[in-house]
């Protein structure tokens, strides 16, 4: 196995490697042509996500908004996840989410939430301690 091979394997171990379990995008690329998914996976676990500008924390905070902005529930879910194995505080989630309000609209805000929500039950985390 090359370098590149090792730095995706374990950018993607500390993103994905707990919690909620679901299929990540990965493995269907694989199903239509492994030598494409491999370089997807290369290119954005081993390169995109391993670069050191960004915290593996403030790229999946990013990630979590744009995908919450773009309605994509099934990535966020997996992002969301990720997100919390990487550390990033659940209540700093929620307020991201709720940013979306200004940006993406109140249907954005309230499937965030909801996806969100099923991720950290699923986690065993829900309820998140609220602000004060």
């Amino acid at each position: 196995m090359g370098k590149a091979e090792d730095k995706t394997r374990e950018t993607a171990e500390k993103l994905f490697g707990s919690g909620i379990k679901i299929d990540p995008p990965y493995r269907m690329w694989k199903e239509f042509d492994r030598d494409l998914a491999n370089d997807f996976s290369r290119f954005i676990t081993g390169n995109l996500y391993s670069r050191t500008m960004l915290t593996l924390p403030e790229r999946q905070l990013a990630a979590c908004a744009m995908l919450a902005a773009l309605r994509a529930g099934y990535e966020l879910r997996l992002h969301i996840n990720a997100a919390l194995n990487v550390g990033c505080a659940p209540r700093k989630l929620a307020e991201i989410f709720f940013q979306l309000a200004t940006y993406a609209g109140m249907p954005a805000v309230n499937e965030a939430l909801a996806v969100y929500r099923d991720v950290l039950k699923e986690r065993g985390q829900w309820p998140i301690e609220q602000s004060t």
